[in-house]
């Protein structure tokens, strides 16, 4: 195999892969990145046996050819190289090793055989376009309250969904931990409606978020009961194994019916959380809301660091009572706000409440509280 590719070209594609790969692998070959180089171009493969990506870049193939090399040493190499630079790549059988040559720079690389590389089939999809806005949107809204706890293994992923209300069907994506919910909808694009419920594994979320920013047009979403695979436009593919189980019947636990409405600016309140919470014991990061009409008052006690109130101006005009929540959840939310308000309701302080933006009716959060 010999091929001379631009260091720009080689650099995106070995960036979109090489993320993938394991810093610390049993299986020596998933350390590797899989080069395919044909007629114009090279194909870049990586995975961790759950995932793959795949990404083309145009290059000069003097003798086509396949191997396997390093996949973040060959990334940082390049990465380190001058601007402009031209990079030949080149594996014969005679010398065991890549040799990657740009300028005066030279680097011998050790190389296992290509076919001992894992491929993901891709077979048995049935797809549907979106747009690349719409789904950065539904990861964005959501993503954040994708459980870290692995004994619920089926809450470590986003349930990307599709659903009929009232006679319009909808593309939904859930993420929940137990503590919070976040529910993100749009209306379904043509095709999707047949597609089945999958729940998308959390390291697939951010990768597949990270290859949005360099999508050049609509995103190609197949899916199947075991696979998804989102493809960027011709050059870049990502197919991942989804989570084998099922989501939890998450609207039993949305309230329908919490009657106390609290609106209340959400950047001043974003702030004030953020501020009291500076002195808050760090495993319960709990901040105490005195609810009144129209007036809010956040506490946080903490028996080393002292005490931290904020007053904020509120329109609640219902009885006056105390909740409590944890306060990363609370950013978490507020930072996904987009409108100027935030509306809070509340039905006791031993129930989920319910936290709206006014300003995009197709988002809901749920937040458990705390005792305080």
């Amino acid at each position: 195999m010999k091929i001379t590719i631009e260091r720009a070209a080689l650099l995106k594609a070995l960036g979109h892969v090489q993320s993938v790969v394991e810093r610390r692998n049993t299986i020596p070959i998933l350390s590797n990145v899989l080069l395919s180089a044909t007629r114009d171009q090279v194909t870049f493969s990586a995975t961790d046996l759950d995932m793959e990506i795949i990404d083309e870049g145009l290059a000069q193939v003097d003798t086509p050819g396949q191997i396997t090399a390093p996949a973040n040493t060959l990334y940082e190499i390049v990465r380190k190289l001058p601007e402009g630079a031209d990079v030949q790549l080149v594996y014969s059988g005679e010398d065991p090793r890549l040799q990657v040559v740009a300028g005066r720079s030279k680097f011998n690389l050790p190389v296992l055989p290509a076919g001992d590389f894992p491929v993901m089939s891709s077979e048995g999809l049935s797809g549907f376009v979106i747009e690349p806005t719409d789904l950065a949107r539904l990861i964005d809204k959501t993503r954040f309250a994708i459980s870290t706890e692995e004994t619920r293994y089926y809450l470590n992923g986003l349930y990307l969904h599709t659903v009929t209300e009232g006679g319009e069907t909808k593309l939904r994506a859930v993420a929940t931990d137990g503590h919070r919910l976040a529910l993100a909808e749009m209306p379904a694009p043509e095709g999707a409606a047949g597609a089945p419920g999958v729940i998308i594994p959390r390291k697939t979320v951010q990768e597949a978020r990270r290859l949005i920013e360099d999508a050049a047009g609509a995103i190609d979403l197949q899916v199947s009961p075991q696979k998804i695979r989102f493809e960027f436009g011709q050059a870049t593919a990502l197919t991942s194994k989804v989570i084998d189980g099922s989501f939890p019947d998450y609207l039993r636990v949305i309230p329908r019916d919490n009657p106390k409405s609290m609106l209340v600016d959400n950047e001043l309140f974003a702030k004030a959380v953020d501020r009291v919470a500076t002195i808050s014991a760090e495993k319960s990061r709990s901040v105490k809301m005195a609810v009144e009409p129209g007036r809010l008052l956040l506490t946080v006690r903490n028996m080393e660091a002292g005490q931290g109130v904020e007053e904020l101006e509120i329109d609640y005009d219902g009885d006056s009572f105390e909740i409590g929540f944890n306060a990363r959840y609370l950013l978490d939310v507020t930072g996904q706000i987009r409108g100027e308000n935030a509306e809070f309701r509340f039905a006791d302080p031993a129930s989920p409440t319910l936290v709206l933006d006014p300003a995009d009716a197709a988002v809901k959060y749920v937040l458990m509280p705390l005792r305080v």
